[in-house]
């Protein structure tokens, strides 16, 4: 193995973080951005709304560039902007202004999401063998460290525009070294109008299992401590444990994601993931106590984690151009994030939030319903050339 494709490796986990850290930050002063501009709930909705539609109009648009420009070219020009987008959310000093700069930033950090899971596929295929799991899992490192962070900020009194700005002026030049670090994309030069045309089925299909995967976990990011706090009356302490223990599942589940794939295959994780995510929600779902769905949601943490990287893994070997595959699965994804919350308070005002969460087990069964729709094997493309990926060992013949 080269050392050019280990530096490789090591940027494409390293910008997962930094994506998680940034991402992160702005979702943990939220509160303090609101309070400063005297916002109610239903303007920092509108903030929430402006940033999720920014990265999926972007997510779309990337179809296009990834295949004119690939994943490199888009990192190097979209992860500073990330930054830079980030300071105009901390010194918005009015609402209209802090929806542009949300807007803003979702559209940056849509282009890097894509772009960074791109530039993972491409060093997955250089080595052979599947890293995507594991890279997701810096995504997660990257958020529970803006937690911790914030947590620090917040004690020390940091006020939220040095905080944020901080993080921004730190992100900037690691992403300059960063972006010394990454590799081509497998092909990047299409044939006329090839980005217009409509990508094979499969893409389709992977996106709905990741907007199946995204939508959960945009459920529990949500509601999950309002359900601790109001359905089964925990602390406010206790609550606040709901969402790190889940991060902390998903950590577990994405670090070892990458050897469960070369054991079972994607297609065979996808489905267990699928039907594990179901059984553990419904705990969460039929907890007797605000303890239990803590525990519980570890769980849910771990059994969901693998889906999302590795349907993401496998669009990016089913075309010959990774870039706009990933996209249009990724942007399918967001849909799902951004319709999970609103799906649960229009069914927790019909029926009750207990109820309402149990959508996340109905998802975890489409999940694995979806799966079993996957082609077996699976196919990988790499450059002009078709091959099929073995269940045992899904990317070795890659190499």
């Amino acid at each position: 193995m080269t050392r050019a494709l280990r530096k490789a490796r090591y940027g494409a986990v390293l910008t997962f973080v930094l994506a998680g850290l940034m991402c992160g930050t702005f979702t943990v002063r939220l509160p303090a951005l609101a309070d400063r501009l005297r916002l109610p709930e239903s303007s920092v909705g509108v903030a929430l709304l402006a940033w999720g539609v920014g990265a999926l109009l972007s997510m779309q648009a990337m179809r296009v560039v990834m295949a004119r420009v690939g994943s490199r070219g888009v990192l190097r020009i979209a992860a500073p902007l990330c930054a830079v987008s980030l300071v105009l959310v901390a010194f918005a000093p009015t609402f209209p202004l802090m929806v542009l700069a949300t807007a803003a930033f979702g559209m940056a950090f849509g282009a890097v999401d894509v772009a960074m899971n791109a530039q993972g596929s491409a060093v997955e295929q250089a080595y052979g063998h599947s890293l995507m799991s594991g890279m997701h899992a810096g995504w997660c490192v990257g958020a529970i460290s803006a937690g911790l962070v914030g947590t620090v900020a917040i004690a020390a009194d940091l006020s939220l525009t040095a905080h944020l700005t901080v993080i921004a002026l730190i992100s900037l030049p690691v992403v300059a070294v960063l972006s010394r670090t990454y590799v081509a994309d497998p092909a990047t030069t299409p044939e006329p109008g090839h980005s217009r045309k409509r990508l094979p089925g499969v893409i389709y299909l992977l996106g709905a299992i990741t907007f199946g995967a995204f939508m959960i976990e945009g459920i529990v990011a949500d509601w999950n401590g309002l359900y601790l706090l109001d359905t089964l009356r925990a602390p406010e302490a206790l609550a606040a444990l709901g969402y790190p223990a889940f991060e902390a599942g998903m950590l577990l589940g994405r670090l070892s994601g990458d050897r469960l794939r070369g054991k079972f295959g994607a297609r065979g994780l996808i489905l267990f993931s699928g039907g594990a995510t179901a059984t553990t929600f419904l705990l969460v779902v039929a907890a007797p106590s605000a303890l239990a769905a803590v525990g519980a949601m570890i769980f849910v943490g771990m059994a969901v984690a693998t889906i999302s990287p590795m349907a993401l893994s496998l669009a990016g070997t089913a075309t010959a151009n990774p870039g706009p595959a990933i996209a249009q699965a990724g942007a399918m994804g967001y849909a799902g994030l951004l319709l999970g919350p609103v799906v649960i308070g229009l069914l927790s005002s019909l029926t009750s939030l207990r109820a309402a969460m149990a959508t996340a087990v109905v998802l975890g069964l489409f999940v694995a319903g979806a799966a079993r729709f996957l082609p077996k094997p699976l196919p990988v493309v790499l450059g002009t050339e078709t091959l099929t990926e073995l269940e045992e060992e899904p990317m070795a013949i890659a190499a």
